[in-house]
């Protein structure tokens, strides 16, 4: 069973993902780099979070 912490840091992770895809097809570089910031600070929560 997955936890539901996990599961909304999954549908986090996708909407980021999206928004991503959105900055790119507007050649958008600076909200790229801040949307790839997120999702590396999300990583780094969920990689510490499964740790424990």
């Amino acid at each position: 069973m997955v936890n539901k912490s996990a599961q909304c840091t999954e549908m986090r992770v996708d909407d980021y993902l999206d928004l991503l895809n959105l900055a790119k097809q507007l050649n958008d570089l600076k909200w790229q780099k801040e949307i790839i910031r997120k999702l590396e600070r999300l990583n780094d929560r969920q990689q510490a979070l499964a740790l424990y």
